[in-house]
């Protein structure tokens, strides 16, 4: 009983000693020549807010408050590294890495590719500690104009540092990715289900898969399949930046549901029925972030038994007046090309039919978002046809639609001279042939 008692007594001691000895260690000293070598190294201004040194349950360095860049661009609220024990009198120590609630900006990518720069130079050389595993908790990236949610990664790594595995789950639940050697890459699985886009319109995705590839400085995406609105997006891409940044790729969209997206776009005017088309896009930049602002695309689109909301384009050819909301025009078929040529959009080729209507022309969306373009609407009124041509102008929010002043001025000459029905309608079609030699002479 005496004997359990001192074993006792010296166990307490010892563990008292292993709690007190960390405060006698002058970490401050430590924590600044760190701040000096990782400054060095990255090339950016590195700044440690407190270190400890635990010894129980296992000797372990942890630090807070850490940011890295000028304008704090990587922070991390607490970083620990645990020596494996079996490492520590081995000339290569073994270290774990624990990481809490990095923020990350967006322009933290040229730290770190920086910084995987200098490791590839120093690839060659034998290495002193040998990361085994890191875990990352409550990432958050803070990029301008996306929402992304946090998550939790997981990953291992090789003897000489090379990630092995990775895997990234959102907080939430709605998105996974998987990353595992492939020949002389990583293949990248992403799962997501009910997921809304961060890029772009806020779609929301119902169910998501990808298959990547990434090989040194290419990234091959061989599967896009995405099911959103009651249909179905497919497609394939490739992204580079081995010297310059590089993304291209094909999309096929099969019966999507166009209400409720379309409804993102504009309130005021927007479609309904469902959606099918083919494209390619393709891109060029220095930088990824300029990618968007270069994207050049043509998108081949057909919608069918569908009603445009918004606008009545019956009744604007009709009674020649203008109007800038309100009503709707049902249609059986709209189909048409969405070009894109950087921050400018274009509707190319549009054609739309129904019973008593046809209408074709074309509209371009300025990167004010203003509109530019021509309408021109046949109407069958017995056995003949009436064509009017239609200016669409104001903006994506609260378009415009009018008969154009040549026809208008067309229309009222022709009434004065011959007379109301056939002189309107004779005047309109001369008005509308002079839109079109004028337009002969206009830049696209």
């Amino acid at each position: 009983m005496i004997k359990i008692k001192k074993y006792l007594i010296w166990f307490v001691v010892l563990i008292s000693i292993l709690i007190v000895i960390p405060f006698f260690i002058p970490m401050r000293t430590y924590l600044d020549k760190a701040e000096q070598m990782a400054s060095e190294k990255i090339g950016a201004p590195v700044t440690i807010g407190s270190g400890r040194l635990h010894l129980i349950p296992t000797p372990r360095v942890v630090v807070k408050d850490i940011s890295v860049g000028e304008q704090q661009e990587l922070k991390l609220d607490e970083l620990s590294v645990v020596p494996t024990l079996a490492s520590l009198l081995s000339e290569t120590k073994v270290i774990e890495i624990k990481i809490t609630k990095p923020v990350i900006k967006k322009t933290a990518l040229d730290l770190l590719a920086a910084l995987s720069a200098n490791d590839k130079e120093a690839s060659a050389a034998p290495t002193a500690v040998n990361i085994k595993h890191v875990t990352i908790d409550e990432v958050q990236l803070d990029w301008p104009d996306m929402k992304l949610p946090a998550f939790n990664m997981d990953m291992y790594l090789t003897s000489t540092n090379a990630m092995e595995s990775l895997k990234l789950k959102t907080l939430d639940g709605v998105l996974n990715a998987d990353v595992t050697p492939k020949d002389a890459g990583h293949l990248i699985l992403i799962r997501a289900e009910k997921w809304t886009s961060p890029v772009g319109l806020p779609l929301l995705i119902n169910k998501a898969s990808l298959e990547m590839y990434l090989n040194g400085s290419q990234l091959d995406i061989p599967k896009i399949d995405l099911a959103l609105y009651n249909g179905k997006l497919t497609g394939d891409a490739v992204l580079s930046w081995a010297k310059v940044w590089r993304t291209s790729g094909k999309l096929h969209v099969n019966n999507i549901s166009v209400k409720e997206p379309s409804t993102l776009v504009s309130k005021a005017v927007y479609l309904s029925g469902h959606l099918s088309g083919d494209g390619a896009f393709s891109a060029t930049a220095k930088d990824a972030s300029a990618l968007s602002d270069n994207l050049h695309s043509d998108f081949k689109f057909n919608v069918k038994n569908g009603v445009l909301h918004g606008l009545d384009l019956v009744k604007l050819a009709s009674v020649l007046t203008k109007q800038s909301g309100g009503g709707e025009t049902q249609f059986d078929e709209f189909s048409g090309v969405f070009n894109v040529k950087g921050k400018q959009y274009a509707l190319r080729d549009i054609n739309m039919r129904s019973g008593l209507l046809a209408a074709s022309g074309q509209v371009k969306v300025k990167p004010d978002k203003t509109l530019d373009g021509v309408v021109e609407v046949e109407l069958k009124k017995g056995l003949s046809l009436a064509t009017i041509p239609l200016q669409v102008s104001g903006t994506v929010d609260k378009p415009s639609v009018f008969p154009t002043k040549a026809a208008m001025a067309g229309a009222v000459a022709g009434t004065a001279i011959l007379g109301p029905g056939v002189g309107t309608s004779l005047g309109i079609k001369a008005g509308g042939a002079v839109d079109k030699i004028k337009g002969l002479f206009q830049s696209d």
